[in-house]
């Protein structure tokens, strides 16, 4: 599940950001357990682990030997 929230004034992030995480954790009991990583906030890194699961050691090999330098790194991603 995604929450997805949007607002224009920058001062009003506090209020905004907690309306949307209180909504994903009061949710979570009925969702997958999944992830879609390209819709996670900057903030939330630890979660790529888990949404990658048993292929996330698999990846981060492949991470290594294709991109050790982390060149494709703007979204959250798999840290060579």
């Amino acid at each position: 599940m995604n929450v997805h929230a949007r607002w224009q004034d920058k001062s009003a992030d506090r209020p905004h950001v907690e309306w949307a995480r209180e909504t994903f954790e009061r949710t979570a009991p009925f969702a997958s357990g999944t992830a879609y990583v390209n819709f996670m906030p900057d903030d939330e890194g630890e979660r790529v682990k888990t949404a990658y699961g048993a292929n996330y050691a698999k990846l981060t090999e492949v991470k290594r030997r294709y991109d050790p330098t982390n060149l494709f790194r703007l979204n959250q991603n798999i840290i060579p």
